[in-house]
């Protein structure tokens, strides 16, 4: 295995120059679709436990699946929170081989969590947590500072889409067609995904960097120490209040929406169908990625950036149109929580792949886009746990259907408000940018 981990790490000169050379759609197709089954491949390690439930256990009075959720997230979030360093200063050449060592201590997390007995293996559910947090940031310092950026990183935002419906797809399918148990069947969904991701990673490591015209029309990028970091947010604070606020509202709501899919199908009448989580992801993948996926025809970077602004607005207005329509009877569940979701999935993938590589370009900042999201991020899992431990300690009786139309309700209004203010804080710091 080191063997092939260092394969990795030093990839062959020639499929690299081949690539340099290559027409530039069969660049943006190779690299899009690695980039893509890479972070496909890691969600088989994080979120196949969310199908199961874990019901008739507890522990500490919580809910057992809540406690794993939390576990797991707390993990991402100390993981997201050293990300901002340790993206930030992330040697390029190194990022293949740092994507498969995480992802394997993860996976043998999910060994011991199996082995391990209730209720002391949810400490290796947040174990879990902590390497893949970090891999978004390696994946996507392929693809940033590139003339089609937006587009390869709008292919690889979907994933997070279709590879979450697809993780607990397999996690269910193991469950009620081979009778694995939802203790072992973390594990299994794992080595499901092992191979994929080794030659995925092999794949995307041949990926050249950016070219000079790159360069020119998107910004050197380049690791940042802690004094430019510190000036970064010094400069922009302004912008990334509204903007981190808005994307830890999306955050929340869309960990809710994956990892608690499974409770709420069951309870509309889908319990039984494994392929309900695969069905509705990839809709919601082909609709968000024709929107964003056309950001790359856009050349004038603030234009761009200010009109990320207006799809995330859109993405919050669906959510909260789908819900109205929904509480009036007008659509089904399935509808509604599709539409809504795909509504959060059109808020949250821009800031993925669009809003932070158009905002380092238009204002020439000669630093990284990981840095910022991890920043984000960090925020949004903070507020993912929080929100879980209201729910869970707040003695309110609700069904799961009542709950996402609530949180949908809350995160549609307040995200609209932030968006609004976000716009004006960026035009603002543009204008003070010209003179």
């Amino acid at each position: 295995m080191e063997q092939l981990i260092t394969s990795v790490a030093i990839p062959p000169k020639t499929l690299q120059e081949k690539l340099q050379k290559a027409p530039v759609l069969f660049f943006i197709v190779y690299v899009s679709i690695s980039a893509f089954m890479v972070y496909a491949c890691m969600y088989g390690f994080r979120k196949p436990f969310t199908a199961a439930s874990y019901s008739g256990y507890t522990l500490f009075g919580i809910s057992y699946k809540i406690v794993l959720v939390i576990a797991q997230v707390i993990g991402y979030v100390i993981s997201k929170f050293y990300g901002i360093r340790f993206i930030a200063t992330m040697d390029p050449s190194k990022r293949g081989i740092m994507i498969l060592k995480l992802i394997s201590v993860a996976w043998l997390s999910l060994l011991l969590f199996a082995i391990v007995p209730y209720p002391y293996n949810f400490i290796f559910m947040f174990i879990n947590g902590l390497p893949l947090g970090m891999v978004w940031g390696l994946v996507f310092g392929f693809l940033e500072g590139r003339r089609f950026t937006e587009l390869m990183g709008a292919v690889l935002a979907t994933s997070f889409i279709f590879a979450s419906g697809l993780a607990k797809t397999v996690g269910k399918w193991l469950m009620l067609q081979w009778h694995i148990s939802e203790w072992q069947m973390p594990f299994a969904a794992g080595a499901v995904f092992i191979i994929p991701l080794f030659f995925s990673v092999w794949l995307l490591q041949q990926t050249p960097p950016p070219t000079e015209s790159d360069k020119e029309k998107r910004t050197f990028r380049k690791p940042m120490n802690a004094k430019e970091r510190k000036s970064f947010v010094k400069q922009f604070g302004s912008i990334l209040i509204p903007v981190v606020l808005a994307y830890s509202l999306l955050t929340v709501l869309r960990d809710f929406c994956e990892d608690f899919a499974n409770e709420l199908w069951a309870e509309t009448g889908f319990q039984n169908n494994a392929g309900i989580f695969a069905q509705t992801s990839t809709y919601i993948s082909l609709f968000v990625l024709a929107i964003v996926g056309g950001f790359f025809l856009i050349r004038n970077n603030y234009k761009a950036f200010q009109l990320t602004h207006s799809i995330i607005f859109a993405g919050f207005f669906l959510a909260i149109a789908s819900t109205l329509l929904f509480q009036y009877h007008l659509i089904s569940p399935f509808v509604w929580f599709l539409t809504a979701t795909s509504g959060l999935y059109l808020g949250y993938v821009p800031y993925n792949c669009l809003y932070f590589e158009r905002m380092l370009a238009t204002f020439k900042v000669q630093g990284n886009v990981g840095f910022v999201m991890y920043i984000a991020d960090a925020f949004g899992y903070l507020g993912t746990v929080v929100v879980l431990l209201i729910k869970e300690f707040v003695t309110i009786k609700y069904s799961w259907v009542h709950f996402f139309t609530l949180i949908f309700y809350v995160t549609a209004i307040a995200g609209i408000s932030l968006m609004i203010w976000g716009m004006k804080e960026a035009a603002k710091a543009y204008q003070k940018f010209q003179s």
